[in-house]
């Protein structure tokens, strides 16, 4: 029996277990009631609220210009469509970076206002005051090393990082820092596959991948690119189990059409 089926309600400890059991963990990110009620009925471990909501759902080019209120107006809807997973809720640029005060105070906004779980924000060594913080609190954190969007101007480009022995062997310590600051997980975004296994394998808190390869111990899609909803997306890491833009522009397009010409509605379609 796995772990994941014999819980009522899914949590940090569970994620635990489930490494310890080498049981894989799934994460999706969501952003509104309909789709979280969806995924959580499908059995998915995590949702996340992501910051990618700036993109998916604003249009945005980056996922810096996302406020603090809009991400609890996000994670409010998905909430309220959850019985069983976990949530976690991304911390959006400028609201914990400054101070760990600062931080502290996001977060339990968060945490007050939404229902959420848990909080996630990147960053390592730099964010540590902020992660402890936030822990000691009560509140907790999911970590996010590798790619991290927020830093898309310091980084220049969305392309794998810690390929340079320098980069990576600063990842493999800030993982085991924010996993002794308190985290209960780490997001590992675009890194080797061969970095991921090693960080993977070195902590006792579970890893997420996201083009990190199969040895992390779960793994988390952007829920627009992986129904092929978003078209444009087309990295090496993402599997699309759907062509919904295909399938909802062909129903939109009959729509159209049926109404043009008088076919809808038709009589058993009227009162």
């Amino acid at each position: 029996m796995s772990v994941q089926k014999e819980i009522k309600k899914v949590t940090t400890h569970t994620l635990q277990v489930m490494k310890s059991a080498g049981e894989k963990i799934s994460m999706i990110t969501a952003y509104d009631f309909s789709f979280a009620k969806i995924f959580d009925a499908a059995g998915i471990d995590i949702i996340l609220v992501g910051d990618s909501a700036s993109n998916v759902m604003a249009g945005h080019e980056t996922t810096l210009p996302i406020t603090l209120d809009q991400m609890i107006y996000h994670a409010q809807s998905v909430v309220r469509g959850v019985n069983r997973c976990l949530v976690v809720v991304d911390m959006p640029f400028g609201y914990y970076q400054s101070n760990s005060e600062i931080a502290l105070a996001s977060a339990i906004k968060i945490m007050k206002e939404t229902g959420g779980h848990s909080v996630k924000l990147e960053g390592g060594e730099e964010a540590l005051d902020s992660v402890k913080k936030i822990v000691s609190a009560g509140i907790p954190v999911m970590g996010h090393l590798g790619l991290t969007p927020q830093s898309i101007y310091k980084f220049g480009t969305y392309t794998v990082r810690a390929k340079e022995i320098d980069e990576a062997a600063k990842l493999k310590k800030d993982a085991l820092l924010l996993q002794e600051a308190g985290a209960f997980a780490i997001v590992l975004e675009k890194i080797p596959a061969a970095l991921a296994k090693e960080v993977s394998e070195s902590l006792h808190i579970p890893t997420i991948g996201i083009g990190a390869g199969g040895s992390c111990d779960g793994q988390v899609l952007v829920m627009h690119d992986m129904l092929g909803i978003n078209v444009e997306f087309k990295p090496r890491f993402l599997r699309k189990y759907l062509n919904l833009y295909e399938q909802i522009d062909g129903a939109v397009k009959q729509y159209i059409s049926d109404v043009k010409s008088s076919d809808f509605p038709n009589e058993n379609e009227q009162y």
